[in-house]
């Protein structure tokens, strides 16, 4: 169910078949006829959240084209319901997808079967946005480092706990990467989603948790809780004097959560162009950096290929910690 059951290397990312085994249907527009009608964008979630990272690209978009970008939540079964409509859809350039982190990287480890292939049956076009995780710990751990985290837990294996919104959460799975590439024994405590979650390291039920910046910040600014490390390669912009975890003692130690824009297999070259050209320019605007800053996110704007590439990284990534640890959802 690992790698190769996607055939990263065997299959491109412009293979024919979807999820139901037969052929994507392609009618799209000649190429001076398109757009001549609005795109449909799939979100495997319900309103509000992350999610919306991507509804002021889409704003802005039409606003400079003309061209209208309708959202179309489709939440339910951890986004596999709407992933699973945008892999079945017309590959026409009408259709496009939220892909992330769950849908293309941890789900497809995490389950032994899925209604559709990340690889065959999705074309990338461009990775619109990323936020590292932030390790924080409750004020009472006497710890204020990554260092002072390492110590305490190899002095005390199995004692510390660290929450999570649920068993195969990137939250959950980020925990277990920390746990294998530092060597330490800390507890997994699942909630029913990120809200108990946070509650429960307030509330110093749990000592740490590893959280999205957006989620973390705010208590993060008023003292309730204390940073000890980012996720990402790099010191975030938003929390620069906090370090990142692999320059703190566990090195090669990266995640975050990312959103990109994926359309259907076959979906025609000129459309996927043009949606690539029109994402990755409103990705520059300062109406969307402003709205990403609230957010707690980076805009990125990716060339298909680059955002191809991150794909097969993240499906490697996932796939040793989800074996490493031995998880499974279903």
């Amino acid at each position: 169910m690992l790698l190769k059951t996607w055939r990263l290397f065997a299959v491109g990312f412009c293979t024919v078949a979807i999820a139901t085994g037969s052929p994507a249907q392609n009618s799209a527009p000649p190429r001076d006829a398109y757009p001549s009608k609005p795109l449909r964008l799939i979100v495997p979630f319900a309103p509000g959240g992350g999610s919306e990272v991507v509804r002021v690209v889409a704003q802005t978009i039409s606003s400079t084209t003309g061209q209208q970008i309708v959202i179309d939540n489709r939440g339910g079964a951890g986004g596999l319901i709407g992933a699973e409509m945008a892999a079945r859809a017309v590959a026409d350039g009408y259709t496009l997808f939220l892909g992330g982190s769950g849908s293309h990287g941890t789900n497809p480890n995490l389950y032994r079967k899925l209604p559709y292939d990340p690889v065959a049956d999705f074309s990338p076009v461009t990775l619109i946005a990323s936020t590292p995780y932030i390790l924080t710990s409750n004020p009472a751990l006497p710890v204020r480092s990554v260092k002072d985290l390492v110590a305490l837990v190899k002095a005390k294996p199995g004692q510390l706990r660290y929450s999570s919104a649920g068993n195969g959460s990137t939250m959950h799975l980020t925990g277990e990467m920390f746990k294998s590439m530092a060597g330490v024994d800390i507890v997994h405590i699942p909630y029913k989603g990120g809200g108990p979650a946070m509650v429960a390291i307030l509330g110093n039920e749990v000592q740490i948790v590893f959280n999205p910046a957006s989620v973390v910040g705010p208590n993060i600014k008023l003292g309730k809780l204390i940073a000890l490390g980012v996720t990402s390669a790099h010191r975030y912009r938003l929390f620069p004097d906090v370090p990142t975890v692999a320059e703190s003692g566990v090195p090669g130690f990266q995640v975050e959560s990312w959103y990109g824009i994926l359309v259907p297999a076959r979906t025609a070259q000129h459309a996927v162009q043009w949606i690539n050209r029109e994402f990755n320019k409103a990705l520059q605007s300062p109406a969307v950096r402003e709205n990403y800053d609230i957010f707690g996110v980076e805009p990125i704007g990716t060339s298909p290929g680059q955002f191809a590439d991150h794909i097969r990284s993240e499906l490697a990534k996932w796939a040793n910690v989800v074996k490493v640890a031995g998880i499974r959802v279903d």
